[in-house]
């Protein structure tokens, strides 16, 4: 791919750095981001995973990276992330979306504590940009299925994770007012694309057998992310000048209709010879008002259960404009959901994974 600041006319960009860190470089989002900065000549790339078996999945995308096995919460995991480093980016893309011990602490702990010692340590390696992985969920769900999120929308977070991310951009923003980092935020909705987890490799395989439920009419819309066009809008906020403390959201060109994601996956599935039921399982509109009270009850708690919280969500309509990181950032979507089903199908398969 050619220079950024060659792609497009528009915004100012900044040389290329000397060196580069980024959290959660085993994640989805993360693998991508390695994939691409270790294409680049002369950046150096520092990474942070969480086990020190996760070594090989940033190795694999870029041999010269250095490596940083820790935890997001240890400060001496942070201390060896950042020696030795001056003046670099950081890409803060680790976070919890869905906590494994089942507890909404873990939410907090990662992505408000966690974000906090990467701010400091950014701030005392004298960071030329931080780059923050936010989210949709700070800001809940549109009021209307016409209606979209933009920059100036207020937080409105749903649950544990909602609160956590809005917490994170409070500190991200307050830093940045202060003049302690130079920061900018990038809130990413639900993305896909290679190097998908598990769960999205169960929504695939549910869609497929046509036991994923369709709530409602399917006509609720969400927008949606490609992992090549998230990595791209990063790489902007990156690299843009004059964007310090500013936030922008980062998603493909348009929200989709949920029965077009569904239709978008099915087709992918079957371009590629896999057998798709023709049922279709439909639930009434409803049914997600009732996964969030109880949702709502777990959560009060102090527990979380995936499946309830994604049902809550269901027949939503969580959907954002990219009005202003295609002005500022110059960001131009290249992939839209069709296409991109069919890259993350096809490269489950190169995977040997069963569908």
């Amino acid at each position: 791919m050619t220079e950024l600041a060659s792609e497009l006319a528009g915004p100012e960009f900044a040389e290329r750095p000397p060196s580069t860190v980024i959290t959660g470089a085993a994640g989805w989002l993360g693998q991508s981001l390695v994939s691409r900065l270790g294409s680049e000549p002369g950046r150096r790339l520092r990474c942070l995973v969480r086990d020190p078996g996760q070594a090989d999945l940033v190795h694999g995308r870029a041999p010269d990276a250095e490596v940083v096995a820790g935890d997001l919460r240890d400060p001496s995991a942070l201390d060896r992330l950042f020696e030795g480093l001056e003046d670099p980016t950081v890409f803060h893309a680790a976070a919890v979306i869905h906590p494994g011990s089942g507890r909404t602490r873990e939410l907090f702990d990662v992505n408000v504590g966690g974000t906090s010692l990467v701010l400091d340590r950014a701030r005392r390696a004298s960071a030329s940009r931080v780059v923050h992985v936010s989210s949709n969920s700070p800001f809940g769900f549109n009021p209307s299925r016409d209606d979209v999120f933009d920059e100036s929308s207020p937080y409105a977070p749903v649950g544990g994770y909602g609160r956590s991310k809005m917490e994170a951009e409070q500190r991200v923003l307050q830093l940045a007012d202060r003049g302690d980092v130079d920061a900018v935020i990038v809130r990413a909705p639900w993305f896909y694309g290679p190097n998908q987890p598990a769960r999205q490799t169960q929504f695939f395989t549910t869609v497929r057998k046509g036991l994923f439920p369709l709530v409602g009419d399917g006509s609720r819309r969400r927008s949606m992310v490609y992992v090549d066009n998230l990595v791209e809008g990063l790489l902007r906020a990156e690299r843009s000048q004059g964007v310090s403390g500013r936030v922008f959201w980062v998603a493909d060109a348009e929200p989709y209709p949920m029965s077009r994601i569904m239709d978008a996956v099915k087709a992918a599935l079957s371009r590629h010879g896999l057998a798709v039921a023709d049922r279709q399982l439909r639930l009434p509109g409803g049914v997600e008002r009732l996964a969030e009270l109880v949702d709502n009850g777990l959560q009060g708690l102090g527990r979380y259960s995936q499946s309830v919280h994604v049902m809550s969500e269901m027949n939503r309509t969580i959907a954002c404009s990219v009005d202003g990181a295609a002005e500022a950032l110059g960001y131009r979507p290249a992939v839209a959901v069709e296409e991109g089903m069919d890259r993350s199908v096809a490269w489950c398969l190169d995977q040997g994974m069963d569908l």
